[in-house]
């Protein structure tokens, strides 16, 4: 435990070095959950450790044997015509070692050029990709670490960028039932070696995170918690418009400072829940906290923050789904496609 501790600290210290608020960033594009498994579960989903090669991508140290030979087919929808998704490979090296690539790519659609009276002069387009490897190594029964090599290309109309990012995790599994796992992720450390245009360079938000995840002994239900964002305290937004108010009866002015201790420490959280109904169907189910407060639309709320989702296990593949909801008006449906290459040999 105290090696876990350890690097979480270490881990943590590094990503500060990358922090940077929000509006500040580029590449935003790499948040997105690019499995459906994931994007049930609020996207960041990093302490589970099974044969979903998926999942290896958030979090590196998760490879391991039982992804030999997996692929991964993911494609998902966002409003306003935005397609985006993932193809993943697992390879088994040697015992304990087992490495993993993957290509993520969003497309925008083609788009109106117009020029600074608003005549239409064509149209363009835009896409982003990441092309990345990734190796884990198993240190004992109970640790794996793990580290991503991400190159990352996007293109807008003529204007284009390249950067880097390297993702580092590490899990320690608790208990002699292997029922409860610790995770540890830094997601996003890099840099952008080519930037869209000569005078802006931009950093990319790098992204700290612990997870803790509880299979029930007796009972179909897999409970996690992610922390997301640890680099950053504060993730809550402030409206500059409410810094005051007057009292309608009293007439009196409130100063309003913002989010209190326990309101900034919420933001942090994902609430996550697999009911896992034999081996043949599995249902999701998360709320983000900080994805309700900046997404939701204060007169309709409804269902921001929340995600769900389902998966069906066959013999050969696998098929998921999962809904995320950013708010009344955005949405986001990913499908997945998983199979094992061997299992079609015999």
């Amino acid at each position: 435990m105290k090696k876990i501790f350890a690097l979480t600290s270490l881990l943590i210290t590094v990503s500060s070095v990358f922090a940077q608020t929000g509006g500040e960033h580029t590449y935003s594009f790499l948040n997105l959950g690019y499995n459906a498994r994931a994007n049930a579960l609020g996207n960041d989903f990093i302490a589970v450790q099974d044969e979903d090669v998926n999942l290896g991508v958030i979090n590196p140290s998760l490879l391991n044997e039982g992804m030999h030979h997996q692929l991964g087919f993911n494609h998902g929808f966002l409003a306003g015509g935005i397609n985006y998704g993932m193809v993943s490979y697992g390879q088994s090296l040697k015992e304990g070692l087992t490495m993993a690539g993957h290509l993520r790519y969003v497309s925008y659609g083609e788009m109106s050029r117009r020029d600074e009276f608003g005549v239409e002069q064509g149209t363009f387009s835009a896409n982003d990709f990441t092309l990345g490897a990734g190796l884990s190594k198993v240190l004992n029964p109970k640790i794996s670490i793990g580290a991503n090599f991400n190159l990352i290309y996007s293109q807008l109309d003529t204007y284009s960028s390249f950067g880097v990012a390297l993702d580092v995790g590490a899990n320690y599994k608790i208990g002699d039932e292997d029922r409860t796992m610790l995770a540890v992720v830094v997601k996003n450390a890099g840099a952008q070696l080519k930037a869209y245009t000569s005078q802006n360079r931009e950093p990319l938000r790098a992204d700290a995170q612990i997870g803790i995840s509880h299979k029930l002994a007796h009972a179909p239900f897999r409970f996690s918690l992610t922390a997301h964002d640890l680099n950053r305290w504060d993730l809550s937004y402030f409206d500059p418009s409410t810094a005051e108010t007057i009292d309608a009866i009293t007439g009196d002015t409130i100063v309003n400072t913002g989010a209190n201790f326990l309101g900034k420490l919420s933001h942090h959280f994902t609430f996550q829940l697999e009911a896992l109904f034999g081996e043949h169907v599995h249902v999701r189910a998360a709320f983000d906290v900080h994805r309700r407060y900046i997404m939701a639309v204060e007169t309709r709320p409804g269902l921001a923050g929340f995600s769900f989702g389902a998966g069906l296990y066959f013999k050969r593949f696998s098929l998921d789904y999962g809904l995320n909801i950013y708010s009344q008006a955005g949405f986001s449906n990913m499908f997945t496609l998983t199979t094992n290459l061997d299992r079609w040999k015999k």
